[in-house]
């Protein structure tokens, strides 16, 4: 899938999802400057930008939905999350890790994570938000969309969906139920 400005989003499946949090890692994994093995070995700790939760029986990954009318762009006080080319953008250079954005996401799916920084002579922990990017520099590179939590989900549960496909499909799968469930009645001619 050639990357276009379509309106492009994270479906997740619950009935599909086992919970092994294979999405998290990969989505850590995706984001650090290193790979799994080397970040075990020198304890360094990843940051996924999606959580896997469980609601009664029910598991499945949280992640941003790449909304139209972003709560978190218009409450974000510095302007650091901004939609572009509808997609939801943070730059966290511009974050002052102030929460505002995480209280308005409907969805729980920013998070603010403490960076841990070098400032000349003393160290300094600073709240940057994040959240799923799709993973946007894996996609530049190869011009198509590479999301890592869909690659590594096991049973397909993680979907990149284009909002227009997906729409269409639901109409029509809503139409047939509704043809199933009405065919025991006559119409009057």
């Amino acid at each position: 899938m050639v990357i276009a400005k379509e309106n492009y989003f994270i479906y997740a499946d619950p009935r599909k999802c086992l919970g092994c949090k294979n999405c998290e890692i990969a989505c850590a994994v995706a984001h650090a400057d290193c790979d799994l093995q080397t970040a075990v070995t020198q304890g360094l700790q990843l940051q996924p930008r999606n959580s896997v939760v469980q609601v009664d029986d029910m598991v499945m990954p949280i992640q941003c939905r790449q909304c139209e009318d972003a709560p978190c762009a218009h409450a974000c006080p510095t302007g650091a999350i901004y939609v572009e080319d509808r997609f939801v953008k943070i730059n966290e250079s511009n974050c002052i890790g102030c929460k505002v954005c995480t209280m308005v996401c409907p969805f729980g799916a920013i998070i603010v994570a403490k960076d841990i920084t070098d400032e000349g002579t003393h160290r300094t922990q600073k709240g940057k938000a994040r959240k799923c990017d799709l993973c946007f520099s894996r996609t530049q590179e190869s011009n198509e969309f590479a999301c890592a939590c869909v690659e590594a989900c096991p049973t397909k549960a993680i979907m990149l969906v284009d909002y227009e496909s997906y729409r269409k499909k639901l109409i029509e799968e809503r139409g047939k139920e509704l043809v199933r469930a009405h065919a025991h009645t006559k119409t009057k001619a």
